[in-house]
């Protein structure tokens, strides 16, 4: 007589694989939902020790100190995945190019990094990441890149459907066309 399908070693060890894989994926489920944001929160400021690292050696007057440690801050806010680092750090490269008398070298860099922040914002949703990168662009007289950012903005608070983020949007252009104005009516005055 035959041996029922059930019976058979083959079936039983596909059976137990089978359950195996499947406890894997819930244990791997589990860990990742407990230790997700414990995680995140870490990757999320490993640059920060390196950024006061360069502040510190700004303050010493040390530039190539202050360079070393802001490379090491950029790797972490690559690393991290997140806006918030790359806006940092695109910062201090500035705070390291006027230090040593040399913002105008620094600014293509920064601008680079500024570029890859508000990628990482529009990518996360954050109205607050893109303007952020916004007022950053503002800061060294980059209109288009402002007028880029603005458009995001108001893309994004139209697709999350949030009034508070579309009136801070709107407050920002607002803002941001007013300082425009004022230096329009500026160069017409001169």
């Amino acid at each position: 007589m035959k041996e029922a399908w059930s019976g058979r070693w083959y079936v039983q060890l596909l059976v137990t694989i089978a359950s195996m894989l499947a406890l894997m994926v819930v244990v791997g489920a589990v860990n990742e939902a407990l230790a997700g944001p414990a995680d995140t929160a870490g990757r999320r400021t490993t640059w920060r020790p390196h950024l006061e690292r360069v502040e510190a050696a700004i303050l010493r007057r040390d530039t190539e100190g202050a360079l070393m440690a802001w490379r090491e801050a950029y790797a972490g806010a690559l690393a991290s995945r997140q806006w918030e680092g790359l806006v940092e750090v695109a910062d201090a490269y500035l705070k390291i190019g006027d230090a040593d008398a040399s913002r105008a070298a620094a600014l293509p860099k920064a601008r680079r990094i500024y570029r890859a922040a508000l990628f990482r914002a529009r990518h996360a949703g954050s109205v607050t990441g893109v303007l952020r990168v916004a007022e950053a662009f503002g800061a060294f007289g980059d209109d288009e890149a402002v007028e880029t950012c603005i458009r995001v903005a108001r893309e994004l608070a139209a697709q999350a459907h949030d009034a508070a983020s579309e009136e801070r949007v709107r407050s920002f252009a607002t803002r941001w066309l007013a300082r425009e104005l004022e230096v329009e009516q500026f160069h017409v005055a001169r």
